[in-house]
């Protein structure tokens, strides 16, 4: 059974547009509990879960089944995938922006690889593994069905971290080549991979875990 959002919880954010609402949402959101980094793959595996297979996680570019077991640095292995790439600030593995699950994924090693720090946007080659994705050197185009989740990943970073407390001000930006900068993007891409892929029930139960 899943908690529900308590009463009054988004109180503070409501009527609000741009600006005031970004900064409504980041006081509700800020603060979270933080976790080790040598704890987060444990996590990735309740948090992706394959609801047909508990032993599986689902990988977010490959979209395949693979078993938990399998975790590791190896090729073919999985491991944690950052789609706030750690270089677009610079936080590395560390809390509260490097271990922050609300933006870690369960990838395979080799594809995780080749995203590298990528921006996002349309275009580029298919990828040989990750078949639904297409990248070049600047920009990593996901499989159709988790743009909106990858959208929605990036705007929650920008969201949550306002650089209170030493934490990095992220901001997502209309272009790509952002990194080092505490930027990623494309934002005309994002918004619209948002638009087209609304949440599904796998990513609304994501959330809720």
């Amino acid at each position: 059974v899943f908690g529900q959002i308590p009463p009054g919880y988004y109180d503070d954010a409501t009527g609000l547009t741009g600006e005031e609402l970004k900064t409504a949402l980041h006081n509700i959101i800020k603060n979270h509990t933080e976790y080790p980094y040598n704890q987060t793959d444990e996590l990735l595996m309740e948090t992706d879960e394959d609801p047909n297979n508990s032993n599986n996680v689902i990988l977010l570019y490959k979209g395949t089944s693979q078993a938990k077991s399998t975790f590791g640095g190896g090729s073919n292995d999985w491991n944690r995938e950052h789609v706030w790439a750690k270089s677009h600030g610079d936080f590395g593995d560390s809390p509260p922006c490097g271990t922050d699950l609300h933006h870690m994924k369960p990838e395979d090693a080799s594809v995780n690889s080749d995203r590298g720090n990528k921006d996002f946007d349309n275009g580029g080659i298919q990828h040989p593994e990750a078949t639904g994705c297409y990248y070049d050197d600047d920009s990593w185009e996901p499989r159709d069905e988790v743009k909106g989740d990858v959208a929605r990943m990036i705007f929650y970073m920008s969201v949550r971290y306002e650089g209170d407390n030493g934490e990095p001000d992220l901001e997502v930006v209309d272009w790509v080549n952002s990194a080092p900068e505490p930027e990623h993007g494309k934002f005309s891409a994002l918004y619209q991979w948002h638009q087209d892929d609304p949440p599904d029930e796998f990513e609304m139960n994501r959330n809720e875990v």
